[in-house]
């Protein structure tokens, strides 16, 4: 059974309400990475029971924000998506996806994260590489 990060989860919830209406759940938070997954569930699907696309962009975006803003500069407020690009790679239609976010750079003005999504068969869904704004 996978361990649930109730603080992570906590901050994913409250920072983004979101996160918790769609049920992310945290199973790590750290500067260097940080782990996010989402149940498949009917209501989130297209046709077929294919989890939808935006329901996968949104777990990639809520775990790349989480990880910017740990890895946000001193004195910087919190952070905003300006660019994210998303590369689907095959459908979902039972189980978690698992997204798990990494900085590529913290910058000054911008940070740049890389979440990769998986199935529980290990199998890559999607990949994004986000960038986010400094504020």
């Amino acid at each position: 059974m996978t361990q649930l990060d109730e603080a992570g989860t906590a901050l994913f919830h409250q920072s983004m309400p979101f996160s918790e209406r769609l049920g992310i759940e945290v199973l790590e938070h750290s500067k260097d990475v940080v782990q996010a997954r989402l149940a498949w569930d009917a209501t989130l699907c297209t046709i077929g029971g294919v989890l939808h696309g935006g329901a996968l962009m949104a777990l990639a975006d809520s775990t790349g924000a989480v990880c910017a803003f740990l890895n946000l500069p001193e004195g910087a407020q919190g952070t905003s998506t300006i660019e994210s690009k998303t590369n689907f790679l095959r459908g979902v239609r039972e189980g978690h996806v698992t997204a798990t976010a990494r900085p590529l750079h913290a910058g000054r003005k911008v940070i740049v994260v890389e979440t990769e999504l998986h199935d529980d068969a290990g199998k890559l869904v999607a990949k994004v590489t986000q960038s986010q704004s400094v504020l």
